[in-house]
């Protein structure tokens, strides 16, 4: 089965969002692994703090079907999809990777660009999966993060209360 890797991240009620999120992925993926909490100054805009991890299932579910569901749990949770690119969010999850799919899926490119561009993508992934493969770049996640500019984006681990 394929395995799925997915960015969490939200700046509107932020420990709220990210609790009820995971929630709502466990129970359509019981065996999801969450990287950390990471928090972060926004990208792109003036704005609160994000707070960002990164997830990974197996799955054998259809992109579609996946995005869907992640589509569906945004909106669940208040994203407004007439809001700027670049603006405050309730949740935003993004399919990072999916198996060995490369290039333009059903709408969504893999392996997603952010891994390569923003620490609050590629430092929670490179915590959970620090030895699985880019397939663009062909180094693990590990050493994507050890050659990566870390004085360009700024974030820490929080201490993340999973409990309401």
């Amino acid at each position: 089965m394929p395995l799925l890797t997915l960015s969490i991240g939200s700046n509107v009620d932020p420990h709220t969002k990210i609790r009820a999120a995971v929630k709502m992925l466990r129970e359509r993926y019981p065996q999801l692994q969450c990287s950390s909490v990471y928090e972060s100054e926004a990208v792109g805009f003036a704005g609160d703090n994000f707070l960002n991890l990164a997830a990974c299932v197996q799955s054998d579910d259809s992109i579609a079907s996946i995005n869907a569901f992640l589509k569906n749990i945004e909106n669940d949770l208040g994203r407004d999809r007439s809001q700027a690119k670049f603006s405050a969010r309730p949740m935003d999850i993004d399919i990072l990777t999916y198996g060995e799919l490369l290039g333009e899926q059903q709408g969504i490119n893999l392996p997603r660009e952010e891994i390569e561009k923003h620490a609050f993508v590629l430092q929670p992934l490179a915590e959970l999966l620090p030895d699985q493969m880019h397939l663009l770049s062909n180094k693990s996640f590990a050493a994507m993060w050890a050659e990566f500019d870390k004085e360009s984006q700024k974030l820490w681990v929080i201490d993340f209360d999973w409990q309401d």
